[in-house]
């Protein structure tokens, strides 16, 4: 059987490793990430985005009352889960989840983590700050809300800590199919979360997609930042098992 010639787009890939490559794609992920926010922004700033947002927050309310459409069962379930992406909620997970790196050894890592989360929560801050967009007010909150509406808080900070804390429980695993199923429930976390504040009405759509994107990106950078510490040996690897553990 005759061996088709590799293009050099495909001899370039094979030249590169497979964590090289993440790497790579992390990075280009990072920047796709900060373009696309930007573009919401400016696109929220201009007012073009708010026919797109007016549309899909009355598809959510009964055109005679603006009533949220559905089952108060499904109601009351969206409020439960836009408490995952709360400060609340995401503090004690992430408190949980560094206590038991520190309990294993993992001092350093279990700083990083929370500096990572932090900084995540300082920058959504900030950003609500600088836009200062008003909550919508087309149709009634169904939660309280104090601060401005972009980008959501709630899906920043649920993407950037579900998808970091998805990502380190993945490197500690060596089944694919256990790897992916610790991103893929990350990720649905974030998107559930996000959807909630819209459903009930404290959120345009761009704001959450906003959130997101931005949600994301920290999460790449934190990944990439953690990689790097982890090769120069200033922060633990999964596979290290330090002798002050236990």
């Amino acid at each position: 059987m005759t061996q088709l010639p590799r293009t050099g787009v495909a001899r370039l890939l094979s030249s590169i490793g497979r964590h090289e490559l993440a790497v790579l794609l992390a990075i280009v992920g990072v920047a796709a990430g900060i373009w696309a926010f930007g573009m919401i922004a400016d696109e929220v700033m201009d007012g073009d985005a708010q026919q797109f947002d007016r549309k899909l927050l009355l598809a959510m309310r009964r055109p005679d009352n603006l009533a949220l459409r559905g089952p108060l069962a499904l109601q009351e379930a969206a409020r439960d889960i836009t408490g995952l992406g709360g400060v609340t909620v995401l503090g004690l997970l992430t408190f949980a989840v560094s206590g038991n790196m520190l309990l294993n050894g993992r001092r350093r890592m279990a700083v990083f983590v929370v500096g990572c989360i932090a900084g995540g929560l300082v920058l959504s801050t900030t950003l609500k700050i600088a836009f200062n967009r008003p909550r919508p007010e087309l149709v009634p909150h169904e939660m309280r809300v104090s601060t401005s509406s972009f980008p959501s808080g709630h899906s920043m900070m649920s993407a950037l800590t579900y998808l970091t804390l998805g990502a380190l429980l993945a490197r500690s695993q060596e089944r694919k199919r256990v790897k992916a199923f610790s991103i893929l429930t990350a990720a649905a976390l974030t998107f559930m979360v996000g959807i909630s504040r819209v459903y009930l009405g404290v959120h345009w759509p761009t704001d959450v997609v906003a959130g997101w994107t931005a949600g994301a990106s920290w999460a790449l950078l934190c990944w990439l930042a953690t990689r790097r510490l982890q090769k120069r040996g200033m922060l633990e690897t999964d596979a290290e098992q330090p002798a002050s553990a236990g």
